[in-house]
């Protein structure tokens, strides 16, 4: 039998917040005057932590949930916050009784994004509902509409994901050069992912490859040490051209190149000569 919540005068509750980053760190805190264990996290007391109303509704508009002062926390680093490291974060809202540990979530989601204000940050919260919106028909489209080595693509992510050191960074192009048995101009349009130092953990897009070097979609805050590691996984271009040479995967490309434009029905007929 499931649990009434606040169906006595007194009740042992307090609210819980838990955010599990993309790069495999989790973080809880509670509302509770010390930290609680349960879940396998150890959620740390956070007084200044004020839970708003959470909005939960039968509709498809996304529910609603904000919490002041979790982000002020000390283990939150305003560097991680100013770096994206929290982007995308999944979160847990809920209640947690502090002495029989039993918990109930209230609410599930995503941290949109992190901004910066009057020297405090905010996260905006997005609902699984938002999910809902996406328009889950595909378009035509002359480039391939798969994620490479994804679905559709049905190409083994393994066969092209590298293991590679630093080799030099320059911080004016924000490009990075790797020793490894890859060339720059095959991770055009891939991913890099580093593995140890200070970024460890952090994902990066490949924009574009710039001679022996790869240039990054975002900037380094922290520049990397020679001979940091990083996995890398190789890019497309998403032609059919690349899909059928480079790949072999000619039969599962998810596109249409030959398919007429608007602007052919748009053009108007020409007489015979």
């Amino acid at each position: 039998m499931s649990r009434v919540w606040f169906s006595q005068p007194l009740e042992t509750v307090a609210t819980f917040w838990r955010v599990l980053r993309r790069d495999g760190v989790t973080l809880g805190f509670t509302t509770h005057d010390r930290d609680l264990w349960f879940d396998g996290v150890c959620h740390r007391a956070t007084p200044g932590m004020v839970p708003s109303a959470i909005r939960r509704s039968a509709d498809f508009e996304p529910d609603s949930a904000e919490v002041q002062g979790a982000l002020s926390h000390d283990s939150i680093a305003p560097a991680d916050l100013a770096a994206g490291r929290f982007d995308g974060a999944r979160v847990l809202i809920g209640l947690v009784d502090w002495e029989s540990l039993e918990t109930h979530v209230l609410y599930r989601g995503t941290i949109g994004s992190v901004a910066e204000e009057a020297g405090r940050f905010t996260a905006t919260l997005q609902s699984r509902k938002i999910e809902l919106h996406r328009d889950p028909v595909p378009r035509t489209s002359p480039g391939c509409r798969a994620a490479f080595c994804g679905p559709g693509c049905t190409l083994s992510a393994a066969r092209f994901r590298h293991d590679v050191t630093v080799q030099a960074v320059d911080r004016a192009a924000n490009a990075v050069t790797f020793n490894g048995p890859v060339t720059a101009a095959d991770l055009a349009g891939g991913q890099l992912r580093w593995l140890d130092g200070p970024l460890a953990g952090t994902a990066l897009g490949i924009a574009a490859a710039l001679d022996t070097a790869i240039v990054l979609d975002q900037p380094l805050d922290i520049l990397p040490l020679p001979g940091t590691r990083a996995l890398v996984q190789e890019g497309c271009d998403r032609t059919l051209a690349t899909c059928a040479t480079r790949f072999g995967n000619a039969v599962n490309f998810q596109g249409e190149p030959f398919l007429p434009g608007n602007d052919l029905v748009a053009r108007y007929p020409s007489a015979p000569q």
